[in-house]
């Protein structure tokens, strides 16, 4: 992967249906920062083309596809940070959602999506390809001090003073974390781990949820159907592997008769 900044995003779409495929195509081309560099019916049609020099960015991948499919290609991608094509899957199977997360990718669209979600896809498509471009090393996080509640990451060639209380979530993307804040306009994105992260911030204050997923408590609103919705609107699932955690905090919260 060897874009400049500001240039368009070279992509190919993979789908063994052709009407899915013709879709996806046409969502991409829309998309004024995407090129469309390649159509494959199939992840062995793609592999071919990535092994002859076809240089790519990002891939639009299904899942469910004969002879190879679409998890085992994006397994078998270099992975290695700011150097293997950044991976979005689409595919009718919700249950697919987790390993695909495991296989890299850094979005999920769950069949029939429409332009809308198809294009939050590709605005991280995008972002993760700017910090790639930027060449970032790994964001670095300082001590949160008990006097001081703040951090420091390293994003967009600065180091940026993060005040923990202001974080409403963060959200991880494959190698990437988008860090949003009720005090700046746009998210911010590092290249961090979450284990990392958690390692500078208060447990008293925060808490995973998912493995995609660190709240700021103080920020929830609602909780519903396995859901935390926070005072912004923002809603996202809690995990199987996180819930009792969760619901023992909200139990020692949680005022009845």
């Amino acid at each position: 992967m060897n874009t400049t900044i500001n240039n368009t995003i070279r992509c190919i779409a993979i789908d063994d249906e052709p009407l899915a495929l013709k879709k996806l195509v046409a969502y991409i081309k829309k998309v004024p920062y995407l090129e469309l560099v390649a159509e494959c019916n199939s992840a062995i049609q793609a592999q071919q083309l990535i092994n002859d020099g076809q240089e790519v960015d990002a891939i639009f991948l299904d899942i469910n596809m004969p002879d190879l499919n679409g998890m085992d290609f994006a397994k078998g991608l270099n992975q290695e940070i700011a150097r293997g094509p950044v991976v979005v899957f689409t595919t009718a199977f919700s249950e697919y959602a987790v390993e695909g997360y495991k296989a890299n990718g850094v979005d999920y669209l769950l069949k029939p999506y429409g332009f809308s979600e198809f294009e939050t896809a590709a605005q991280r498509v995008k972002e993760i390809c700017e910090i790639r471009q930027q060449g970032l090393g790994e964001g670095v996080a300082t001590q949160v001090g008990d006097d001081d509640g703040v951090i420091f990451v390293k994003s967009d060639y600065k180091i940026v003073r993060i005040n923990i209380n202001h974080i409403s979530y963060i959200e991880a993307m494959s190698e990437y974390l988008r860090i949003s804040c009720d005090d700046r306009p746009k998210p911010i994105i590092v290249l961090l781990s979450m284990k990392k992260i958690e390692e500078h911030l208060p447990a008293s204050r925060f808490m995973r949820i998912h493995r995609s997923y660190i709240i700021n408590l103080n920020k929830i609103s609602e909780v519903k159907k396995n859901h935390v919705i926070l005072e912004d609107e923002t809603s996202m699932p809690i995990g199987d592997n996180y819930k009792d955690a969760f619901m023992a905090y909200l139990n020692k919260k949680f005022l009845s008769k």
